[in-house]
């Protein structure tokens, strides 16, 4: 340390005289130019110092008093631990290393602001600014991955502005303090966000610097909410049909070139009339939008968290914003300029220009040339030397000297001052300051709240506007956690007054997609279905007043697609529901998939179902080798007339036209069988369209209830809010404990077999009490007789196994190799062994046993349920 000490002293003697030599020169060049040029130099420089403060002047720092103020005064430090109250010997001088370092900064760079090093914390304690990082890994998955870091210290935390804008604040507080009061400025945002981090794995570093107005104030109006960017959608290429070698020429075009030419041109000019009306209307738009002049822009100081690329798979550079848990790159124009930077193992500073705001910077921290590290034997200190450059560095004696100069001058920065970060799992799941955050953004709103904090379930809102001033309201989004009918998001479009609900699997009636405008029955609605969840296989369901269309895949019909068509009601005179009084289907059209194990002539594609005109049409699928497909049509399906006589299949019953004719199909057996069979997939066809009629009732009618509960599901794992599970746990417990008690108490009761032969509940005479004793004490004397009897059983049998194996080895001692010698010395020891064991415990077993027998002799006397005893000793 002494020699460190003397260094710095040396350096500093050395600047100095630097410095005086160079006041020297300028102050002998001054003494050779004239007099009147010095005197215009005079002037030209208060007049500039004059306009400066004039300007200056003008500047008014405003503050918003509804933020609200996070101070010392409000912090109560009684209970804080002793790291934070007092320094170690070690801290001590890394403080006075940083003075020093802040000293010889101020000296070459003076036209800079001072260091940010260690400014006090809440107990009034200067500490340096990398120990109030504390690394820390969150024991919550979620917390794994730097945006969910992010995005959980910005909704957890409440921003308060600095008290300056133009400086750094003078108190930087513990990440736990931060955590305790859920407030912070943007360096407590940036300290505790960085130290999750760096628990993480991430190569992340707190930046000290300088940010627009938006930044600092957190302020998105200006910006477009991330929940309303839609994603990009891949546009897949079309690929080219190649034509086949027998195809049918286009007909020849007969339209005028000219007109044709004429026309392109109109729209031509209608399009650029539109895109320049439309890029107006957006200049207009962003010139209202523009951002008012920053008096203070450049000077406002910010922190942020800056995360360099390597570790965690980073592939490049980025900044996050802490106040909001966006991430920007490092071109972004929101942030002006660095001071410094500093992670929990070393300070750089930024010795690069910022006349372009971040845009220019590198970000190599081991260039000392553009970034002035504060100490030695960190992980990017210094940087890597080639070959060419270390070439010079072979003799033994220098590379022995530079490592001694090398540790001479390094410096391990010291543990971190601040407790241990943790996170309850309730502050984790509430997130939110009081369970509620709103962020206002461009034409938008975003709405948070904790789990559980609304009886329906709600956890997030996102409310759109037309306007800047957010008065007309385009559509409203709503997202839901924990409801028992699976309810996900509702999306409401106030310009059409469409609703759309969407679930998660699970919903009774496997619900996917529920799009309405009202929940009456028989209105144009959307549903969408799981249909891995339905035995039908039915996809989607479309209804209005007049039609329903259902979609379906994977059924073993090959049914794809049925649309109904309905006529209006008939009235009745009495009050009837749409259970008991059905619309009237006037047609039915369906169509199949193509069935591989038929004929393309015989699978049919498409029918209709013409109810009220009693025909059926069908249309067959096409083979692939033809250009049209066969059809058939019935005009007749009535068996009896209206004579009730029975009809008779006739050739003008059945109009059919056949690619390739075959002679079966024109037979009327053929046609009055495939007419039989229709009828009654007709009468199945429209009984399906009458249960699905009652599904839509039912589904609304359960959606109706569902709406009006809203009940919440709760997990068997949360012992909190699960209050049958809560009551049924603390009962299983108590019966537990209960029968712990029982079983303990069976154990110690020596009475408990012997009064078991009485008769329950009567009480004991004399001559029982005393029998009993003498039961109980022969009981015992005889258990104690059979233990030592054991256990001299076990020392005799062990005793003549080891005379048995030495008489062995007395008989073939001449013959034993010297692996069998080795396994009968470590039989003989292992048995003495045992036999002394066994000997200790016979010779304890004795000497303990008269006393356990008149010990329990005494309880028997003491014994309440013995009274006759203590009468008769008394």
């Amino acid at each position: 340390m002494e020699v460190l000490r003397e260094k710095v002293e040396e350096e500093e003697e050395a600047e100095r005289e630097e410095a005086a030599e160079r006041a020297e020169w300028a102050r002998m060049e001054k003494m050779m130019r004239p007099v009147e040029v010095r005197k215009e130099e005079t002037t030209l420089k208060q007049e500039t110092l004059r306009d400066l403060e004039k300007k200056l002047s003008e500047i008014q720092i405003t503050v918003s008093a509804e933020l609200p103020a996070f101070t010392k005064d409000t912090i109560d430090i009684s209970k804080l631990p002793v790291s934070y109250k007092t320094n170690t010997p070690k801290e001590e001088h890394l403080l006075q290393v940083a003075d020093n370092f802040s000293r010889q900064y101020s000296h070459l760079c003076p036209d800079r602001v001072p260091l940010f090093l260690h400014p006090l914390n809440e107990c009034e304690v200067p500490k340096f600014v990398s120990t109030t990082l504390r690394p820390t890994l969150m024991p919550y998955p979620e917390l794994y991955n730097w945006d969910s870091c992010a995005q959980f210290v910005s909704d957890f935390l409440t921003m308060v502005p600095l008290p300056d804008p133009l400086k750094p604040p003078s108190h930087l507080y513990s990440s736990t303090t931060v955590l305790k009061y859920q407030k912070g400025n943007c360096f407590d945002f940036s300290t505790l966000l960085c130290s999750m981090l760096i628990g993480s794995g991430y190569d992340a570093y707190c930046v000290n610097g300088y940010g627009s107005l938006d930044l600092c104030h957190m302020d998105l109006t200006r910006e477009v909410c991330p929940l309303t960017v839609k994603p990009k959608e891949t546009i897949k290429k079309e690929e080219k049909v190649l034509p086949k070698k027998y195809t049918i020429k286009p007909p020849r075009d007969l339209c005028s070139r000219f007109e044709q030419e004429q026309e392109v041109k109109k729209q031509q000019e209608i399009r650029a009339q539109e895109k320049k009306r439309l890029r107006e209307e957006e200049e207009r738009l962003m010139e209202a939008e523009k951002a008012k002049p920053d008096a203070l822009h450049g000077l406002r100081v910010h922190s942020w968290v800056l995360v360099l690329s390597g570790k965690r798979e980073v592939p490049e550079n980025f900044f996050i914003d802490p106040f909001t848990g966006h991430s920007y790159s490092t071109q972004d124009e929101h942030f002006l300029g660095i001071e410094s930077l500093w992670n929990h193992k070393n300070y750089w500073i930024n010795m690069q220009d910022c006349w372009n705001c971040c845009k220019d910077l590198i970000f190599d921290l081991g260039d000392p040339v553009r970034w002035e590290y504060m100490l030695l034997g960190t992980d990017k200190s210094q940087l890597s030397l080639t070959e060419e450059d270390d070439s010079g560095i072979n003799d033994e004696d220098d590379v022995e000297n530079l490592g001694k100069e090398d540790e001479d001058k390094s410096f391990d920065m010291p543990h971190s001052w601040v407790e241990q970060i943790e996170i309850s799992p309730e502050a984790f799941e509430t997130r939110c300051p009081n369970g509620k955050k709103v962020i206002q953004y461009k034409r938008a709103k975003l709405e948070k709240w904790a789990p559980y904090l609304n009886s329906n379930g709600l956890v997030s809102r996102l409310t759109t506007y037309e306007d800047l001033e957010c008065t007309n309201i385009l559509e409203i989004k709503e997202w839901y956690q924990n409801r028992e009918d699976m309810l996900e998001l509702k999306h409401i479009n106030k310009t059409t007054d469409l609703k759309t609900d969407y679930f998660k699997p699970g919903h009774p009636q496997a619900l996917r997609v529920h799009s309405y405008k009202s929940m009456q029955p028989e209105m144009d609605r959307v549903i969408e279905f799981y249909e891995t969840a339905r035995v039908d296989g039915l996809i989607k369901r479309e209804e209005t007043p007049r039609t329903m269309t259902e979609y379906y895949q994977g059924r073993p019909d090959f049914l794809s697609y049925r649309h109904a068509s309905f006529g209006p009601r008939v009235k009745k005179l009495t009050l009837s529901s749409a259970e008991s009084n059905p619309r009237p289907i006037v047609k039915i059209t369906e169509r199949f998939f193509r069935n591989p194990a038929k004929p393309a002539e015989e699978d049919v594609a498409e029918r209709v179902f013409l109810v009220a005109e009693e025909h059926i049409q069908l249309r067959y699928h096409c083979r692939e080798d033809h250009i049209t497909a066969s059809k058939r049509e019935f005009l007749r399906r009535t068996e009896v007339d209206s004579k009730g006589n029975k009809i008779i299949m006739t050739p003008d019953m059945c109009i059919s036209f056949e690619v390739e004719p075959m002679e079966h199909t024109k037979k009327l057996l053929y046609q009055y069988e495939a007419m039989m069979n229709l009828k009654r997939e007709e009468k199945l066809s429209r009984h399906q369209v009458w249960e699905s009629e009652l599904e839509v009732l039912e589904i609304l009618k359960l959606r109706e209830e569902e709406e009006a509960a809203h009940t919440l599901t709760i997990s068997i794992y949360d012992t909190k809010r699960n209050e049958k599970s809560k009551e049924y746990r603390e009962a299983m417990e108590r019966v537990m404990h209960e029968e712990h008690l029982r079983q303990v108490e069976t154990q110690l009761d020596y009475l408990a077999p012997f009064l078991a032969q009485l008769p329950p509940g009567e009480k004991l005479t004399r001559w029982q009490a005393v029998h009993l004793k003498d039961e109980c004490l022969s009981d015992f004397k005889q258990r104690l007789i059979n233990k030592a009897n054991l256990i001299q059983a076990r020392f005799e049998k062990e005793t003549q196994e080891l005379q048995k194996k030495q008489q062995w080895y007395q008989e073939n001692q001449v013959t034993l190799t010297p692996e069998d010698e080795d396994l009968y010395l470590s039989y003989c020891s292992q048995a003495m062994f045992r036999i002394r064991i066994l000997e200790q415990r016979l010779n304890r077993h004795k000497e303990l046993a008269p006393l356990k027998y008149l010990a329990l002799e005494e309880k028997l006397y003491k014994d309440p349920r013995l009274g006759e005893l203590q009468k008769i000793f008394a």
